[in-house]
């Protein structure tokens, strides 16, 4: 069963989204303070949270950025801000995908169920995969959703994660960014997003990912017209 931690500071929001997921079968946990929060998100497994930017305590931002520093839970930011810099800056700092106020309690339910689906982190969307690249300089392994680079375990946001094994499966084919937009959307289901959006979880990607992030070895700028994987993959691998 879905588990989403619902944190606002407005009683309705929480009564309204709270009964649409529960219709859903969902467990719903609800907060209306970030120090609540982070104490829940340290001590139970969530799949997905939906967080208000202006809490009474602390901003979500500050949320968002503390609990990236231990997981990789997808993070929905619902916030009233409406400027490119601000989305931007939400993505930056770990977020994976924002739905701006006023809104109504089913685009949140659809649009957080296809977050779900487009980041492969539903019950039954496992696989049993696993690749390396550049002498296992990369690996990427599907089963457990994890990536290691250069000996070192990484923490991916959900997102990133899904960029880069979108990437990886087809070696040097050359997505525009408008191609990638499209990959983190569901079928028929419009996510709100810059191209610019894209820039920034390529830029966050390489600092995890690559030795030196001006000079990639994975991911590689098409200037002009986008963004390719140029590992090698490993001949004793698993494929795709």
């Amino acid at each position: 069963m879905t588990h989403v931690l619902l944190v606002d500071d407005e009683p309705s929001i929480l009564e309204v989204l709270t009964a649409y997921f529960e219709k859903e079968n969902w467990t719903v946990d609800t907060s209306m303070n970030g120090k609540e929060a982070l104490a829940m998100i340290e001590t139970a497994a969530y799949d997905i949270i939906l967080l208000d930017l202006m809490l009474p305590d602390m901003t979500g931002e500050e949320i968002c950025q503390r609990t990236r520093v231990t997981s990789d839970v997808p993070i929905i930011m619902l916030t009233a801000k409406s400027q490119e810099e601000d989305l931007i800056n939400g993505i930056v700092i770990g977020a994976d995908d924002y739905i701006k106020k006023p809104f109504s309690p089913k685009e949140v339910v659809v649009r957080t169920k296809a977050l779900l689906r487009r980041i492969g982190m539903t019950k039954n969307d496992q696989t049993d995969v696993v690749r390396s690249f550049n002498k296992k300089a990369l690996i990427i392994n599907e089963e457990t959703k994890s990536v290691t680079a250069y000996h070192e375990a990484v923490a991916l946001t959900p997102i990133e994660y899904k960029l880069l094994t979108a990437l990886a499966r087809y070696p040097d084919r050359v997505y525009s960014r408008a191609d990638l937009l499209d990959r983190l959307e569901d079928d028929g289901v419009y996510v709100e997003g810059y191209e610019r959006v894209i820039d920034t979880h390529i830029k966050n990607l390489r600092k995890k990912i690559e030795q030196d992030s001006k000079s990639p070895d994975f991911i590689v700028t098409v200037f002009g017209m986008g963004y390719k994987f140029s590992g090698k993959v490993d001949r004793d691998d698993i494929t795709f």
